[in-house]
């Protein structure tokens, strides 16, 4: 039995796992990227987030430390091979997402496993998405339905995928996909 904390092969297999499919799914928002912006830029927020999923399936299959960070850099490298040309930008939005996500976790001190902090980094996550791309998208020029949209887009965009990585992560636990998370056990002295 490995000790708590620690990375299993079991542990890194699933995490890579995970990897491969939401990497496939970033691959595709990459290429999906400018004709988004050109044809409706307000979705672009709801369409980044699809990049909270590694992270979120993890943590909730394992419930452990540097599971979401080791699963979005790994998502972020099988991204870049689909959409290559995005590399740059899907390893550091791996580095920041994950980054976001364990620090949330911490922050509870990998305690708290509730729907409500998987939507703090969801939120967080968000946040930065709807400031960062504003400033590089220009919204000044689009019209103010346009610009509501998406702020709101853009901060909902990561919860609806984050509650989408929970489905998921839950449907995977039931399959079988991780040992169940009865009572912990206690040790039981010895006579």
């Amino acid at each position: 039995m490995s000790k708590p904390g620690v990375l299993s092969t079991r542990v890194l297999l699933v995490c890579a796992a995970i990897a491969v499919a939401t990497g496939v799914l970033g691959g595709i928002e990459g290429w999906l990227t400018i004709p988004v912006l050109a044809a409706a830029p307000f979705l672009y927020g709801f369409l980044l987030g699809v990049h909270t999923l590694p992270g979120i399936v993890a943590q909730e299959l394992f419930r452990m430390p540097g599971v979401a960070l080791l699963t979005h850099v790994l998502a972020g490298l099988v991204g870049a091979a689909v959409a290559p040309v995005w590399a740059p930008q899907f390893l550091g939005t791996a580095v920041l997402f994950g980054g976001i996500q364990e620090g949330v976790a911490a922050i509870f001190r990998y305690r708290a496993w509730s729907w409500w902090r998987y939507l703090l980094s969801a939120l967080l996550i968000g946040a930065i998405v709807a400031f960062v791309v504003a400033m590089a998208a220009d919204l000044d020029e689009l019209p103010l339905w346009a610009q509501a949209a998406y702020l709101a887009l853009s901060l909902l965009g990561p919860v609806a995928w984050t509650l989408l990585g929970l489905w998921i992560g839950r449907a995977l636990e039931r399959a079988g996909i991780t040992p169940r998370r009865d009572a912990p056990r206690r040790a039981t002295p010895r006579a």
